[in-house]
């Protein structure tokens, strides 16, 4: 190992070092109970609440995924993706945030979304519980492969190690994290790793820039990119027989741009539906202390939110002009960020701008696999098939499914050329379609029944996958994000059946009116 890569790694030990300590810190008070170890005993605070949503949401996507997506194209499909999810964080915040809050306590104290779900429609035979518990199992589980392929892409290429012994290490201590400290810990943490992957993502920015003369000779580099600046243009890279861009006289070959059409603004605008389905969001509303508190915790969402994805799409531009033939597959544009990091700074910055890589990983991997467990443990095992069970029989099958998780989520990704942006597009779809819709009706319709739930969780779910492995291969308006045919599909089935069914009790009915103004 060079000396460079030992001082990477001594500072991402001592970063490692700080978050295990949080996850000891608050082991003791999250084995007190499954409410505290699931939602944290409704305690966050409105930063906590704010950071640790956005955190364990970004993933190592923000650093790996979306710079490699501006790296390898352009600005279009990464901007308007990034314009996407701004605004569906600011709308999730502003309509879901209080109203979930409130009707989460007041549907039987609800502490994971299959139970909130289920509590709703005052289910006897639990099969909206079932379908929501089975759909985050499936989901999660690609979810968690992401990443632990961006764990195994960063360490094998700070490192010069084989990926798939990276990748298991990055499983390993993912894991043992999660075991220990359940969401308070989690929480806590993400609340940490959020200030610094906003940190790693300016702090690289700026190298960038500087490093590359200033912001016009970085625009110099890449303006004759045939429509690598364009807002309704891509830039279409020349690939040779194995997938590998083609460089010719030092500079990479593009082909003549390709258009993008208001179809693809509005497929990638699309991305913002999927957070009214996303759990590890949907959790923190549940977990704040006050309802009120929320206010406080958009804004400082939207704000962290805003500059972080201006500054990754900003990174993968800036790293074409830098680096332009550094990398010349898709799947090695998505290491753009920690190549910059490892050569613009000093090895020991550097490894703490790789803790920011490292910190979007695992923020988003031990929420995927502690709601997971708690889909499984909580929601299945005591709440179908052994209903007698209790706190500490459910902790137990909560550990044993979280470690079966994680090895499913290893064996997906072992594939080193696995692109995490895909990967996460597809599970992203996923929540977006099935939770999405059924989260947006049971909050603001009085009239939706238990059958159009299943209905809308039903048709959701099969509609991402029917979409996104028959249809969208045919290409032109059918080559749209999954996400959006799926969330409309699902509303469509939601209204007709509910309103083919009978009516909700008037139990179910009050208990709609009392969520509105029920103070908590």
């Amino acid at each position: 190992m060079s000396t460079s890569s030992a001082q990477m790694l001594i500072s991402m030990v001592l970063y490692i070092s700080v978050v295990i300590g949080i996850g000891v810190y608050f082991a003791k008070r999250a084995n007190q109970s499954s409410e505290n170890y699931y939602l944290g005993g409704r305690s966050l605070g409105p930063w906590v609440a704010a950071f640790s949503a956005e955190a364990s949401d970004m993933s190592g996507w923000l650093l790996m995924g979306l710079p490699g997506v501006a790296y390898w194209c352009g600005i279009a499909d990464a901007f308007w993706t990034a314009i996407g999810l701004a605004i569906g964080t600011y709308i999730n915040w502003l309509i879901v945030a209080k109203k979930l809050r409130r009707y989460s306590h007041v549907a039987g104290n609800s502490i994971t979304l299959p139970e909130f779900f289920s509590n709703r429609f005052h289910e006897e035979k639990k099969v909206v519980l079932t379908i929501s518990s089975i759909i985050i199992l499936v989901f999660f589980c690609v979810y968690a492969s992401s990443c632990f392929v961006t764990c195994g892409k960063l360490f094998s290429s700070i490192f010069n190690a084989d990926y798939r012994l990276m990748m298991f290490c990055g499983v390993l201590f993912v894991v043992v994290y999660t075991f220990l400290g359940g969401f308070l810990a989690e929480s806590t943490s993400d609340f940490m790793q959020a200030i610094v992957m906003v940190f790693a993502l300016l702090a690289v920015l700026i190298a960038g820039i500087a490093y590359a003369g200033g912001i016009n000779q970085v625009l110099e580099n890449i303006k004759n990119i045939p429509g690598f600046l364009e807002f309704f243009s891509i830039a279409s890279p020349a690939v040779n027989e194995a997938g590998e861009q083609i460089i010719s006289n030092g500079a990479p070959v593009f082909n003549d741009a390709l258009p993008y059409p208001l179809l693809s603004v509005a497929s990638m605008l699309a991305w913002g539906l999927g957070y009214f389905g996303m759990p590890q969001v949907l959790l923190r509303f549940m977990a704040i202390r006050k309802a009120d508190e929320l206010t406080l915790s958009r804004r400082i969402a939207t704000v962290w939110v805003l500059i972080s994805l201006l500054a990754a799409v900003l990174i993968g531009l800036m790293g074409r002009a830098v680096a332009p033939t550094q990398f010349v597959t898709k799947s090695a544009a998505e290491n753009i960020f920690s190549y910059l990091a490892g050569i613009l700074m000093h090895p020991l910055l550097a490894g703490l701008v790789m803790a920011g890589i490292l910190a979007a990983t695992i923020s988003s991997s031990d929420s995927y696999l502690l709601i997971a467990a708690s889909a499984f443990s909580k929601n299945l095992f005591q709440g179908v098939f052994h209903r007698k069970a209790n706190d500490n029989q459910v902790m137990v099958v909560s550990r044993v499914t979280l470690i079966v998780i994680a090895l499913i989520g290893a064996l997906i990704a072992l594939d080193e050329n696995s692109v995490i942006f895909t990967i996460v597009s597809f599970a992203w779809a996923g929540f977006g379609a099935t939770f999405g819709p059924v989260m947006l009706f049971s909050l603001f319709w009085k009239r939706m029944t238990r059958a159009g739930a299943v209905a809308g969780l039903v048709s959701g779910g099969v509609m991402v996958f029917v979409w996104n492995y028959l249809v969208k291969p045919l290409g032109g308006v059918f080559g749209i994000y999954e996400l959006l045919p799926a969330f409309i599909v699902a509303s469509i089935f939601i209204v007709v059946v509910s309103l083919l069914t009978e009516a909700p009790s008037k139990e179910i009915q009050d208990e709609f009116e009392l969520a509105k103004t029920f103070e908590c």
